[in-house]
């Protein structure tokens, strides 16, 4: 076994190594490349293509496993107590207008800083719904008409 092969295994444990002690994917790439030029010093003394072998294979697994581990990995968005604001009929208790900024709802007993989805001026007093929350700021719409403030005093 030559000393380039025993390198090659070296690299690649550490990498794997690296790999198992962390909870991303940051070295796994480099172990399969480590890998490729330790199979490639078996044909070849020549570390400039030891090297290559080691640069492709690397690039070529990480080209193609990225794909897969985004998938794997994708979290899904955790809903915050906020959330379920989100639905809500409550009623302006300070005009909202986008342009100064300014506007207040009451929604379940608590008071929110709020802006018009639409942009237009929102009096107080009248019933909305809420559409999203942006920050610490609730976006709503005028409630249908005949829609009743079903959860702005409680």
């Amino acid at each position: 076994m030559s000393q380039a092969t025993i390198i090659w295994l070296v690299v690649a444990v550490v990498m794997a190594i690296v790999e198992a002690s962390t909870v991303q994917l940051v070295s796994i790439w480099f172990a399969i490349g480590a890998v490729a030029g330790c199979i490639t010093s078996i044909f070849t003394e020549s570390l400039t293509i030891q090297l290559i072998v080691f640069a492709v294979v690397s690039a070529l697994a990480l080209v193609i496993t990225r794909p897969l581990v985004k998938r794997i990995k994708v979290k899904k968005a955790e809903a915050t107590n906020s959330d379920r604001y989100i639905g809500k009929t409550g009623v302006v208790i300070e005009t909202i207008d986008n342009t100064v900024p300014k506007g207040l709802v009451k929604v379940d007993n608590a008071t929110w800083s709020a802006r018009s989805v639409d942009g237009k001026p929102i009096v107080a007093g009248t019933s909305v719904t809420v559409a999203a929350i942006e920050g610490v700021k609730l976006m709503v719409l005028p409630s249908p008409r005949g829609e009743g403030v079903t959860n702005g005093d409680g």
